[in-house]
């Protein structure tokens, strides 16, 4: 400890007067340019930035408590609950629009030679058909016992076959199922397999309605038989919609909305069919409607989702988006409307940051998976795939989402984990996406990372770098002041240079009296 304390007084001793007027004048002028940022900053910001660096980036970082921040104003109870939140939204979901396997995916294969759909996303597929369409009374059907075995087959041409092996033996409703998601190749050739099965399966419901109540291996076999009927009625709605015959789609989507609600069963909230009616609804332009749909769906206890927050930012941005002006905001400041419709927007933007990019069209859209990543940029896809002609279709929409989407970023507080109307975004979407989606051809879109101010980085560097000067000025005097010499000399060549060609071209005596003056 001795040694440590004489070795530090002899350091110091050492230290030449240069070495102190060194560092007051590096502290100086460093002192002085933050007083000249911290000036302008103030004038254009009305706030001081070192106390905006403070709150916002120092203080989380030192552990203190944002009260201003929903995130953290709970307790420890709270926030574990958010904790199981965040997690929980990392779940992979089924998309509600999904697109036809054989009618529109495989078609896509065909003209451009591309798989748009991974082995991730195609095996939660056949999990999820296997938990809506089988259950442990199938063996004692024929028919069923071959599809139970059909949804297990990676090979599409071994479940088609599979198929039509069951419907030799009797009228399958779930083997119409595959054929016509797997095996119709235009959307009329699906409709009609669907109402093929939708014949079957009403059938087998009723069956099984009337003997629900005699065991648990008929409640089971009633609980397929739902899930393979409301599925059904779905996707007949969906080719409605696809085929041009909208109205009649709504109708069907409403009846399923209804029967979703009466039912307890909890595969059918899996369906989300309410984003099927906002779609189809918006088609119609059909807005109050659409307004009465979000004011049931848009529910905090309910999963938020993409359509519901862009639907609702899309209803307030339609209010003023047709005069709006981003001149003309900036004169006389925000309308109370106005005002409500950018914080929908930045509402829609913390919920799924991805989707703008898609709706402005700075970045080309593929083919929707079949699961989508709530928040992620699967779900951004699926989204703007089917309402990105919704938004052109409402005036000044998308200009007004263009004006004031990135604003949402500056008010989301530092780091990133803390949440402002949504629960912190789950860092793991990006992993998700990457399985979801066919990274051979499409750039999975992430979290956009908030980088730190320009004036901090750029104050850190002038500090490490005059310290490190300061340092080699006292180890090496002589030498750096070669270098300080070669430098300045190099710094003032080109003056000197122009110095001399003045002085050749002048007349010596203009030259002796400009120098006097």
């Amino acid at each position: 400890m001795f040694g440590t304390e004489s070795s530090l007084s002899m350091f110091l001793n050492t230290l030449t007067p240069k070495f102190y007027v060194a560092l007051t004048g590096t502290s100086s002028l460093i002192s002085g340019l933050i007083l000249i940022f911290e000036w302008w900053y103030f004038r254009k910001y009305g706030t001081s930035f070192i106390e905006q660096v403070s709150v916002s980036h120092l203080r989380p970082l030192l552990g203190g408590v944002d009260s201003s921040s929903p995130s953290n104003s709970n307790t420890s109870n709270g926030e574990a609950d958010s904790n199981r939140q965040s997690v929980s939204e990392c779940k992979v979901w089924r998309n509600p629009l999904n697109l036809f396997r054989g009618a529109e995916y495989n078609r896509y294969t065909w003209v451009t030679g591309r798989e748009p759909l991974t082995y991730y996303d195609m095996n939660l597929s056949a999990q999820d058909h296997q938990t809506f369409f089988t259950c442990d009374s199938d063996h004692l059907r024929p028919a069923d016992a071959i599809m139970q075995k059909a949804w297990r087959e990676r090979n599409p041409q071994a479940r088609i076959s599979a198929a039509h092996e069951a419907l030799e033996l009797e009228d399958c409703a779930t083997a119409y199922i595959l054929l016509a998601e797997e095996e119709a190749t235009t959307i009329m050739e699906a409709e009609r397999l669907f109402k093929q099965a939708l014949k079957a399966g009403e059938g087998c419901y009723r069956r099984s309605q009337q003997l629900q109540h005699h065991g648990t291996q008929y409640e089971a076999q009633h609980r397929r038989d739902t899930n393979v009927l409301v599925y059904i009625k779905r996707r007949l709605a969906m080719c409605s919609r696809k085929l041009g015959r909208t109205r009649e789609a709504v109708k069907m989507m409403r009846d399923l909305c209804v029967f979703q609600l009466m039912k307890e069963f909890p595969l059918l909230s899996m369906f989300n069919i309410h984003e099927n009616l906002l779609e189809s609804l918006l088609e119609l332009q059909n807005y109050a409607d659409v307004q009465a749909v979000l004011a049931k769906y848009d529910d905090i206890s309910l999963p938020k989702s993409a359509t519901i927050c862009y639907t609702a930012a899309l209803l307030k941005a339609r209010a003023v988006s047709d005069k709006f002006s981003p001149e003309a905001a900036s004169r006389r400041g925000l309308s109370t409307a106005e005002m409500n419709a950018v914080e929908a927007i930045h509402r829609a933007v913390e919920f799924n940051p991805h989707v703008p990019k898609y709706l402005l069209e700075m970045k080309s859209l593929i083919l929707p998976p079949e699961h989508i990543l709530k928040r992620g940029d699967s779900e951004a896809i699926a989204y703007a795939f089917f309402h990105l002609q919704h938004w052109k279709r409402v005036e000044g929409a998308l200009n007004l989402l263009h004006c004031t989407w990135e604003g949402t970023f500056r008010m989301i507080p530092y780091p990133l984990e803390k949440g402002h109307l949504f629960y912190p975004y789950p860092i793991c979407t990006e992993t998700a996406d990457r399985e979801l989606l066919p990274t051979v051809f499409h750039e999975v879109s992430v979290y956009p990372k908030k980088e730190l101010p320009f004036f901090i980085l750029f104050t850190a560097g002038l500090c490490s770098f005059t310290a490190m000067l300061a340092l080699l000025t006292h180890q090496f005097p002589e030498l750096m002041g070669v270098f300080a010499k070669a430098f300045l000399s190099t710094l003032f060549a080109p003056l000197n240079f122009i110095m001399e060609k003045v002085e050749s071209i002048l007349p010596s005596s203009l030259w002796h009296q400009l120098t006097r003056i």
